[in-house]
């Protein structure tokens, strides 16, 4: 099983979007951060499906983690 690294935004509306940086398009969007995070699980299975399906290579996970820091 891999670990893929996911990236969570903020939206103006107040709900969240996600994205993948291993796997370009792969993105999910939900009200609450818990809710992102469960989607795009879903959405990472979906579109490694898709790759499968479609003969083209999985790529490995190349991101090892993200965190957050406080700008000076």
């Amino acid at each position: 099983m891999s670990s893929y690294v996911i990236i969570i935004e903020r939206a103006e509306d107040g709900g969240f979007g996600a994205w993948c940086p291993d796997l370009p398009g792969c993105v999910a969007l939900a009200d609450s951060y818990d809710e992102t995070v469960v989607e795009m699980q879903k959405a990472i299975a979906f579109h490694l499906r898709g790759m499968r399906a479609n003969g083209e290579p999985v790529p490995p996970p190349s991101a090892i983690g993200a965190t957050t820091v406080d700008a000076a």
